[in-house]
């Protein structure tokens, strides 16, 4: 994908991402383990109305509540939920409660529940192309009973019996990341979670980024490359792409939008006020940032606190 101009590589706008490499029924995965979370991306897909994805992440959190809100899920794979340190996903809710789903006369939300090492094996084997991984999880809860794709397997080195995991390919990876060079090489400093693993295991990958930089920059720093460029099909550059999450350096998490999301949440005709205030009205993050303002966003700005350098040293 080129952006044409003087953009080289795989750089293009989250419009043209969004509409080239997410399609309807897709299973989609926006990984980021409370850090680098792609709002932006997930944005663009409920303003672009895709329909009937399968959702997948570790945590979902507020971007698949507003996702599921706009109406682009079928399906939910994860492996736990809610809005961290406050309370429910209360969109979500509705389209699981049976007297709510009743009352809308709307589709109830499929849900598939692992573990998180349950979803990181699924994860890991989808990206190393294995019929299914296996792990010693489950054995004390009913998750088992809950999912049958959870399933007691005999070891072939002995009586011993652990569970195994089905490979998760999404058709689309999302993630978000402090930057990447025009090629896609992709580099994360921070918390991490099972970027690579879901990167790796997608048919296409769309890497969203706070900054992109030279590839000499990437060259001279190579072990923060968690994400080759070899896999990525589009680079999108998305200033607080990630709020309200944090990206570690860029900027902090913005608890207050957190909060204030779960009595919007609760009534669904405010849900959907917020998603015609912040998604359909906007085109893209640069309008939302500024619909922010400045006075919320540089209270998220973090001091100084650089990393030492190290010598790699030159040879041959």
């Amino acid at each position: 994908m080129d952006a044409g101009g003087s953009v080289p590589g795989k750089v293009t706008s989250m419009r043209d991402a969004v509409a080239e490499l997410v399609r309807d029924g897709d299973t989609v995965a926006i990984e980021g383990f409370t850090h680098l979370i792609s709002f932006a991306a997930g944005h663009e897909i409920i303003r672009q109305r895709k329909r009937d994805l399968t959702l997948c992440r570790l945590t979902p959190d507020l971007i698949y509540d507003q996702m599921v809100a706009g109406g682009v899920a079928r399906k939910l794979v994860f492996s736990w939920l809610g809005n961290p340190g406050v309370g429910g996903l209360n969109a979500i809710r509705r389209r699981v409660e049976a007297a709510s789903v009743a009352a809308t006369g709307g589709p109830a939300l499929e849900l598939e529940e692992y573990s998180h090492f349950g979803m990181v094996a699924r994860y890991t084997a989808g990206a190393a192309n294995l019929p299914f991984f296996p792990l010693r999880s489950y054995f004390a809860t009913d998750l088992p009973t809950a999912n049958p794709l959870i399933r007691p397997i005999r070891s072939p080195y002995g009586d011993e019996t652990v569970y195994a995991v089905p490979p998760l390919r999404p058709d689309v990876t999302i993630v978000h990341a402090q930057r990447a060079d025009a090629a896609g090489n992709t580099q994360v400093w921070g918390l991490l979670g099972c970027q690579k693993e879901a990167a790796f295991a997608a048919d296409r990958v769309i890497v969203v980024v706070e900054e992109l930089v030279a590839e000499e920059v990437v060259r001279a720093d190579p072990n923060r490359t968690i994400i080759p460029g070899l896999i990525v099909d589009a680079v999108v550059v998305e200033p607080w792409g990630a709020h309200p999450s944090y990206v570690q350096g860029a900027y902090d998490r913005d608890n207050r939008f957190y909060l204030d999301w779960d009595p919007v949440s609760r009534d669904e005709e405010a849900t959907q006020g917020w998603l015609r205030d912040w998604v359909y009205a906007l085109d893209g993050r640069a309008a939302y940032a500024e619909k922010l303002g400045e006075a919320r966003l540089n209270a998220l700005r973090p001091s100084a606190a650089p990393s030492g350098v190290v010598d790699y040293g030159a040879y041959g």
